[in-house]
């Protein structure tokens, strides 16, 4: 990675994972001293856009079946991958307004 970018530092970002936090790789980074390493704030899971990239993928591949060898898995994940490319959007964030109330009925009170 370092010497496809070899004039500027490169900052990896990643969730709190324990093994992005381990002795391993904290060990690696002291001998790679122009890559950082920043993580994720503990609880701002929403940052992490693969997060729910996954688990949409997951939910049209992987969920309630399994699968007896690797050609399986794969012949999934190219299934689910093309049915979700068909039908991708742009991510809008947050929710979508409430829709506003029309009355059903009107009364008027006379006197």
């Amino acid at each position: 990675m370092e010497d496809a970018i070899p004039t500027v530092d490169i900052v990896v970002v990643t969730d709190n994972l324990s093994s992005h936090n381990s002795l391993s790789a904290r060990e690696w980074l002291v001998d790679h001293p122009r890559i950082q390493h920043v993580l994720i704030p503990v609880g701002a899971c929403w940052l992490n856009l693969q997060e729910g990239w996954w688990r949409i993928f997951r939910k049209a591949a992987l969920a309630g079946r399994s699968f007896s060898n690797p050609a399986d898995i794969a012949q999934a994940t190219t299934l689910a991958t093309s049915q979700l490319n068909t039908r991708a959007r742009p991510w809008i964030w947050g929710r979508p307004a409430p829709p506003t109330r029309t009355l059903r009925r009107r009364f008027e009170y006379t006197l």
